[in-house]
């Protein structure tokens, strides 16, 4: 596909400075960048490759002020980086779709299968599931008895969905992940033994959820595992049962929630994160990587850090002062010589 900065210019909103003629069939990162090829700027440390890169066009902020010439011809928007986002899904919807079932597929006769739906070599499809129209099912996926897919769902190759699970519309689900597999529910027998405890509710996901690869969401004990509207999961995530997790929350990649915590709207968190179980966490919070969250967090928009997790303000006073705890211990061992002597003397 072949666009012109022009047609560029125009889907985005923007203005040339330049050749609006310039032709582009590809993108690149901005330091990568080669003839053909669009990139965009967005974070000033990069700006010293605009000078130099390859790039045929370049998206930039309107209030970008060169400090020497740039070759690329330059489409002025007000933000660069979701302009960037925006060609990147036109062109990733502007893809081969595709469509049919194969004949290695497995679909119970009691399940009902949508209209323009792909299920892919070895996949199944349990008794009385619903597959909405345009899903997309890859190979060896499997989707369990009386589960719902919505409609403009993707579920890559290899993906888990245990009975009686809820999909809405729009969710992408990447390889590898498993959907309502069993909370980790024991109760102790004795100092050895522990009884299993069933787990007897579901997982539900809203509208346009994203679920990386390799994770697991676990079924509910009783009721639902609830990931709601617009929510987007890193890879190799854990949620535990009974957890909700509020609209439009997004967590990197190895973060750990505990069973029945509820998670705000709105919320970030880093990397490694770790969630203890039964806690309620406020609207708006954002956890920094590798953070360890051991009790409620009450005021929203609130920013933590460390573990336990504290005010990213604390936070800072008390990095201050640990990275000078040798200093101290020394001071503190030469004033005990001090009055070590003075008490001699």
């Amino acid at each position: 596909m072949e666009f012109t900065a022009a047609t560029i210019a125009g889907f985005l909103k923007g203005e040339i400075e330049g050749n609006p003629d310039t032709v582009v069939n590809s993108v690149a990162k901005i330091e990568e960048g080669h003839k053909g090829a669009l990139s965009f700027l967005a974070n000033p440390k990069y700006e010293h490759y605009i000078y130099t890169t390859g790039s045929s066009v370049v998206l930039v902020n309107k209030n970008f002020v060169p400090s020497s010439k740039v070759a690329a011809t330059l489409i002025r928007v007000e933000n660069a980086y979701e302009a960037f986002a925006s060609l990147l899904r036109l062109v990733d919807q502007a893809r081969p779709r595709k469509k049919g079932i194969h004949p290695t597929a497995v679909i119970e006769p009691t399940a009902k299968i949508g209209a323009e739906v792909y299920i892919g070599p070895y996949s199944y499809i349990g008794e009385n599931c619903l597959v909405e129209d345009n899903c997309s099912i890859y190979p060896h996926t499997y989707i369990g008895d009386n589960t719902r897919v919505g409609k403009n769902c993707t579920l890559y190759s290899g993906v888990k969905i245990y009975h009686d699970c809820v999909i809405g519309e729009g969710c992408i689900i990447h390889a590898g992940t498993v959907i309502g597999s069993d909370g980790f529910g024991f109760a102790p027998q004795s100092e050895t033994e522990f009884m299993k405890i069933p787990q007897l509710g579901n997982v539900v996901l809203e509208d346009h959820v994203e679920i990386g690869a390799n994770v697991a969401i676990d079924r509910a004990t009783m009721g639902s595992t609830i990931i709601h509207k617009g929510v987007k999961l890193d890879n190799l995530i854990q949620i535990g049962h009974n957890v909700e997790v509020g609209e439009n929350t997004v967590m990197a990649g190895q973060t750990g929630i505990a069973g029945s915590s509820k998670i705000g709207k709105n919320c970030m968190f880093g990397g490694q994160v770790g969630i203890s179980g039964h806690l309620k966490i406020a609207d708006g919070i954002k956890i920094g990587a590798q953070s360890g969250v051991p009790g409620d967090v009450k005021e929203a928009n609130s920013i933590l850090l460390g573990t336990p997790a504290i005010n990213h303000r604390d936070f800072f006073r008390s990095s201050v002062i640990f990275r000078k705890l040798p200093e101290f211990v020394t001071r503190i061992n030469n004033l005990e010589k001090d009055v070590e002597t003075l008490k001699k003397k």
